[in-house]
């Protein structure tokens, strides 16, 4: 991280000085915000957590309960999403807290009870520097809870407040949207105020009342199907207690055991009973004891004394899509922009299973983050929004389709399992780990997908899909870091330039000239939409990556664009040229890049990739950053 750049501050460096506006709630709520959240869960927190960093943007996120979370709901983490937590800045914060899971067992039936038949890598090798971890969705609400307290506007949740209703003024731009917020706290529940906003974002929920206010409703089917869930202390003699596992056996049903954080705690996800078709798990009065001796007898041979019970819930299978995204309708997309936007599980839910809610959720408001800011900035026009809708559902409709057929994977009462194979459950986790990875979302081509017109350039950065990683030796300080570390959470697109052999950064070179162009012509995009009280890397950030080593490469020679002077006293950013790490990989090689031309990647706040071009593709470039900013003001 940087930070001394506009003069010396001692203390916590990730404490920014306060904004002119910040949370204060002294004189009541306010009249008009810019954005309001419902909900604080891990979409609305996402987002708060984004949108408090920008001074200039109004934000209130309300929540119907008292106070922030403490334990159960959600606790697996993908890699896609540590990648997400690295922008934030708190990754390493959760790779000391959590446990990683490794590897994951599968047990079947087998003489005398269960039997291990099979076990795999989690997480296949080189698909990301990040582990996949397990902790107490709790900890995430902290970790953007803390993000928030210390931005410069101090954001911090209304509590005690749910949007009952919303309407929209579609005659003007000015606050458009009503919000009748209702009281929750002891002694007020019920009573009523109102606010105005630019944009709401319904992040409350499967029964969210942002949704049903906008007409939306959910979609899909139920399994019918009772399952617990508990976090347990316990003492046991099962081997793999921790290990990530899943167990089959012969006539009590399924269990899955997650290790958690803390080298103790476990979570059990249960099989418990069927239901009938107007039937809910609530009517059978079912309790935490009846999840305990289920899985007693799931487990049989191997005991489970339990000594503590953390948490639990008994939930029911479904799988279902909203029809609403946001509320502009289908025939209106030409002539209206997005006013209120769904997130999370108000516009998708399922079963928790194979971990993917928390993650998909929070993916949508980091999707949504950037966007808003963007256009709240004035850097973006409104209908930027639009693809909001356009890149989510689709995502939406992945986890729904893949989670409906998990479940019942693992809910088969038997596998045709074959002596010498893997068992069908673990087959179809090895099949399906890039998507439990959270890595095979693709955004289609749109105004912020190119083409794969260049995808042979550099074939390892897919076109719609996360920016992966790779090792580099940053040259000005000679640190191994991975280059998507270089991507922070913000507004700021990225242009990685990767040089063509021979090129050292000289004058003449192929990079030399993409810099000079970017930081001359007047018609280049860095020249188009930076403001002249931008700093120079606020709205496009160019790095470089060279062949050599960085011994071989001269940093004081490299072009003015990557050495750029910043902030009060004009300091210059040392952390733009990047050479090949020969010690670990060379990211070249990993990620199929033509040594001969090079190429320019371009890659979107969200660190999805969103054109791979030659380096001498300017007109190109410039088109598509002029389909979606705005021309400096």
């Amino acid at each position: 991280m940087q930070y001394h750049l506009n003069g010396f501050h001692p203390g916590d460096p990730d404490v920014f000085p306060p904004a002119a506006r910040v949370h204060d709630r002294s004189t009541g709520l306010p009249a008009k915000v810019d954005v309001l959240i419902a909900g604080c869960g891990p979409a609305g927190l996402c987002l708060a957590a984004q949108l408090a960093m920008e001074p200039g943007i109004h934000t209130m996120i309300v929540e119907p309960k008292m106070g922030p979370m403490e334990k159960g709901q959600a606790d697996g983490i993908s890699v896609r999403s540590m990648e997400m937590f690295q922008a934030f800045g708190f990754a390493d914060k959760i790779k000391r807290e959590s446990v990683w899971i490794n590897e994951t067992t599968f047990w079947t039936p087998g003489e005398g009870g269960i039997t291990r038949a099979a076990r795999v890598d989690d997480v296949p090798e080189g698909i990301s520097e990040m582990p996949h971890v397990l902790i107490n969705q709790a900890r995430i609400h902290d970790m953007y809870l803390d993000i928030m307290k210390r931005s410069p506007t101090r954001l911090e949740p209304d509590y005690g407040l749910r949007v009952r209703d919303l309407s929209i003024d579609t005659t003007t731009d000015d606050h458009p949207v009503t919000v009748t917020l209702e009281h929750t706290a002891p002694g007020r529940e019920g009573q009523t105020e109102t606010v105005r906003a630019n944009y709401v974002v319904g992040c409350d929920g499967a029964r969210s009342n942002v949704r049903r206010a906008i007409g939306g409703t959910l979609h899909g089917d139920a399994a019918h199907h009772a399952w617990g869930v508990i976090d347990l202390l316990a003492v046991t003699d099962f081997p793999d207690w921790r290990m990530k596992s899943f167990v089959r056996s012969a006539e009590a049903g399924t269990l899955m055991v997650l290790p958690r954080e803390g080298g103790h705690l476990v979570r059990l996800y249960v099989e418990l009973d069927r239901l009938g078709e107007d039937e809910r798990a609530s009517d059978r009065g079912m309790d935490d004891a009846d999840i305990i001796a289920k899985a007693q007898a799931i487990l049989k041979p191997y005991s489970l004394d339990t000594k503590e019970v953390v948490w639990w819930s008994i939930y029911e299978i479904g799988h279902r899509l909203t029809d609403k995204f946001d509320d502009v309708p289908e025939d209106q997309i030409a002539t209206r922009n997005p006013r209120v936007m769904l997130a999370g599980d108000a516009c998708h839910t399922h079963s928790p299973k194979a971990g993917q809610g928390m993650n998909v959720s929070m993916g949508d408001t980091f999707n949504m983050g950037w966007k808003l800011r963007s256009v709240l900035t004035g850097r973006a026009d409104p209908s930027l929004l639009h693809t909001y809708t356009a890149e989510r559902r689709a995502a939406a409709k992945g986890l729904v389709d893949f989670d409906h057929e998990w479940s019942r994977v693992v809910g088969a009462k038997t596998h045709a399992d074959v002596d010498g194979e893997l068992p069908v459950v673990a087959q179809t986790f090895v099949r399906n780990l890039p998507f439990t990875c959270g890595l095979t979302i693709e955004y289609e081509p749109s105004a912020l997908t190119g083409d794969t017109a260049h995808q042979a350039l550099a074939p390892g950065f897919e076109l719609g899909k996360r920016f992966h990683s790779a090792p580099v030796i940053r040259v000005a300080d000679a640190k191994p870091m991975e280059l998507g570390h270089a991507i922070e959470t913000g507004t700021a697109w990225h242009l990685f330039a990767f040089a063509p052999d021979g090129d050292h950064g000289q004058p003449g070179g192929a990079v030399a000239d993409l810099c000079d162009w970017l930081q001359n012509d007047p018609t280049s995009p860095l020249r188009v939409h930076t403001r002249p009280d931008d700093d120079p890397d606020a709205v496009l950030d160019v790095r470089a990556v060279f062949q050599p080593g960085f011994r071989d490469l001269d940093y004081g020679a490299m072009p003015a664009l990557l050495r750029p002077h910043k902030g009060t006293y004009g300091l210059c950013d040392y952390e733009k040229v990047f050479s090949v790490d020969y010690k670990s990989a060379n990211i070249f090689d990993v990620r199929g890049i033509d040594k001969a031309q090079g190429c320019l990647v371009v890659v979107r706040p969200d660190q999805y990739v969103a054109q791979v071009l030659p380096l001498s593709a300017r007109d190109a470039l410039a088109a598509f950053f002029a389909g979606f900013l705005k021309p400096a003001a």
